[in-house]
């Protein structure tokens, strides 16, 4: 590969050289370029090639539930010449195909379903695999999510083919591009839980009856539709005590609620609630 690219330019440059007319120098420079390139066309002893390192265009799998989404990301990646498109399927449908594609990055979309739990599947099969979160709205609790759950970078809901591209080279060389802000946020972050603050400060006792309840069925995994069924509140309601609740307890994703509320209440789901978790999914 190093071979022919020094052969190109070197062609290159005998064609834009002064001739020797022009310039005595630079008809001494021809004649050594052109022995340079006879000894290129005679042999292949020149130079040996150069050592590929990493992935020259790196391969990346798209995951999303919304076909819409699929289809305009890879019309668009397919016409982009730094990165290869080798699949893309649900959040429900990717990990055999990941494994025999064997892309470098996976793209995904952060409003699939379960898609937190994504990394960590796909590194059970892929353990090298870099993921790059797109969609991402740039909050705090997002953000946090995304590092929680091993997601190597990020585009939020305003950034475009070039932020996604830029993404994953950023991933590939293991940095992450973010705004100042966020980027004091995961240091505070980090401090929080080498000094044990997050234990320290999470006040379960706190809570309001109604808040109590719907920590229950949260800790059930309950989405916030189907609390708000069964306890007969409005939707914006239960999002709005949920919200109160990580604030609360100090924790910034719904799934931390219950090993708190367990550890520090002695707290424990009813059978009902248990079971309404299967009511809820199917519901």
């Amino acid at each position: 590969m190093g071979r022919d690219l020094l052969k190109s330019v070197v062609s290159r440059w005998m064609t834009n050289t002064v001739s020797a007319t022009d310039c005595g120098a630079g008809w001494l420079g021809e004649r050594h370029m052109a022995k340079l390139l006879s000894r290129f066309e005679d042999d292949d002893s020149g130079l040996p090639d150069m050592p590929q390192i990493g992935p020259v265009i790196p391969r990346v799998y798209l995951v999303s539930d919304v076909r819409l989404y699929r289809e305009g990301l890879s019309a668009s990646l397919a016409q982009h010449r730094r990165l290869e498109l080798v699949g893309a399927a649900a959040s429900g449908d990717f990990l055999d195909l990941i494994v025999a594609l064997q892309p470098e990055v996976l793209l995904l979309d952060l409003g699939a379903r379960e898609s937190l739990s994504i990394p960590r599947r796909a590194r059970q099969v892929l353990p090298t695999i870099r993921v790059v979160a797109f969609a991402v709205a740039e909050i705090a609790e997002n953000v946090l999510a995304c590092a929680e759950a091993g997601i190597s970078g990020y585009v939020t809901t305003d950034g475009s083919i070039e932020d996604l591209v830029a993404a994953v080279f950023n991933a590939l060389r293991g940095e992450l591009m973010c705004s100042p802000r966020i980027a004091a946020l995961l240091f505070s972050r980090v401090a929080t839980f080498s000094d044990g603050r997050i234990s320290a400060s999470s006040d379960a006792s706190s809570l309001t009856r109604r808040e109590r309840e719907i920590a229950a069925l949260v800790a059930c995994d309950l989405p916030n539709k189907e609390i708000a069924r069964r306890l007969r509140l409005g939707p914006t309601t239960v999002k709005n005590h949920v919200h109160n609740i990580l604030q609360k307890l100090n924790v910034h994703r719904r799934g931390d609620i219950a090993p708190l509320y367990l550890d520090r209440n002695g707290w424990q789901p009813s059978p009902t609630d248990r079971g309404a978790e299967h009511v809820g999914r199917s519901a």
